[in-house]
């Protein structure tokens, strides 16, 4: 089992920058898949950033270079810095994590429940 919370939402002006953590824990292993998603009222929900098995990072084609990934090993926390915000981001900001050797945004998008989700944090960005 994966443990997942999501912190440093808020309320922010477009232009605005926030930085969101997902703090890991549990039976984590190099098949640990750890992904972002947000629901928005608009899209519904979609994948926003990960860090992949080679380590590089992934990021949705709506981030435009606005969001960075990056994570502690020691801390085991992920943190997505999100610039440039605009009122389309608004919306609920989840961690998500399954078990696999390849990973990617598809699995928990089409199989929620298979996946581990934290609570999300909300992001709330205002013209």
């Amino acid at each position: 089992e994966v443990r997942l919370v999501e912190s440093g939402g808020g309320s922010v002006q477009a232009g605005a920058s926030l930085r969101l953590s997902c703090a890991v824990s549990g039976d984590v292993n190099e098949n640990t898949c750890v992904r972002w998603f947000r629901q928005t009222s608009e899209n519904g929900r979609e994948g926003v950033a990960a860090i992949e098995k080679d380590g590089s990072p992934s990021y949705g084609d709506f981030v435009q270079g606005r969001f960075a990934i990056s994570k502690d090993n020691a801390k085991n926390i992920q943190y997505l810095q999100m610039d440039r915000l605009k009122p389309e981001d608004t919306g609920i900001y989840y961690c998500a994590a399954y078990y696999s050797t390849a990973c990617g945004d598809e699995y928990c998008l089409n199989t929620p429940n298979w996946c581990y989700w934290g609570r999300g944090t909300q992001v709330t960005v205002s013209s």
